[in-house]
């Protein structure tokens, strides 16, 4: 794991494994780049892999809770491509990661070569805004990884079924820590207060059809989980109806998000890699 410093000063945790067209992989608004363990696990040997760290988030330092927002996360991810010397990348987004890379799309559209969204699209689900702000911010109420993960299937049920325990375990470790008899976030708990005006129940969504649809002529993936309260089935199919040549895959037995080591998934990261290469 490396550091990107940017411009106020903040370090951004990176890391660049496996050779090839360069995958960039941005995660979900408490997530980090440790999620996309399966992905290194899949394509390590045919994709450049980069993984980062949103500012507040993982191995990367914490702010201003105002700089916690998606444009700057936007900046951010320019700020490491020009340290790398990458031009054009491939960009997998789950959720949060998926609505930077349309931010890209506006701010810096000749350097996405393609974009896959994991579980996300131009509109998001009140229902799903309304789970995450009951738990954003909070301690876990597991005291221990291996609460944690018992504790997943139930909690997840039924969107996530037929999870196995390795990969429940996987998830625990990367969303907390455990210090000093308890769990910990791996991410700055103010990130509640830096989003909670987005979500709150009046808050007016901003239009981000157009930044959709500036990414024509672009190589688009989509995966979604069949039990998502992210990603509706109707703006998955919009986002279809727009970009028919938009690979396309529903996992059933997933939530909000897969994965990505469904084999529909990996499917879905290959095509659209390949199609980004041509």
């Amino acid at each position: 794991m490396e550091c990107v410093t940017a411009p106020d000063g903040l370090r951004l945790a990176y890391d660049v494994t496996g050779e090839g067209a360069p995958l960039l992989c941005l995660p979900g608004l408490t997530r980090n780049m440790e999620d996309f363990e399966p992905v290194l696990d899949a394509f390590a040997t045919r994709a450049q892999i980069i993984r980062m760290d949103f500012r507040g988030r993982g191995a990367s330092d914490w702010g201003d809770p105002a700089t916690y927002q998606v444009p700057q996360e936007a900046a951010d991810v320019l700020t490491l491509l020009d340290h790398l010397g990458l031009q054009k990348v491939t960009i997998l987004g789950t959720s949060r990661g998926g609505l930077v890379a349309l931010v890209l799309a506006a701010m810096a559209r000749p350097r996405i070569a393609g974009v896959i969204f994991n579980d996300i699209g131009p509109e998001v689900m009140p229902e799903g805004l309304a789970y995450i702000m009951d738990y954003l911010g909070r301690p876990p109420k597991a005291r221990t990884l291996p609460e944690a993960a018992a504790a997943f299937p139930r909690h997840y049920a039924p969107a996530f079924l037929g999870v196995p325990d390795a990969t429940w375990a996987a998830m625990a470790r990367r969303l907390f820590t455990e210090r000093d008899g308890a769990l910990h976030n791996r991410y700055d708990p103010r990130l509640r207060e830096a989003v909670a005006p987005a979500f709150a129940p009046d808050a007016v969504a901003p239009d981000l059809w157009p930044l959709f649809d500036a990414l024509q002529g672009v190589p688009l993936g989509l995966i979604r989980g069949a039990g998502s309260n992210i990603l509706s089935a109707a703006t998955a199919a919009e986002m279809r109806r727009r970009r028919p040549d938009m690979v396309f895959a529903e996992l059933p037995d997933r939530g909000h998000v897969p994965f990505l080591d469904e084999p529909d998934a990996i499917r879905v990261i290959a095509t659209v890699l390949e199609q980004a290469t041509q």
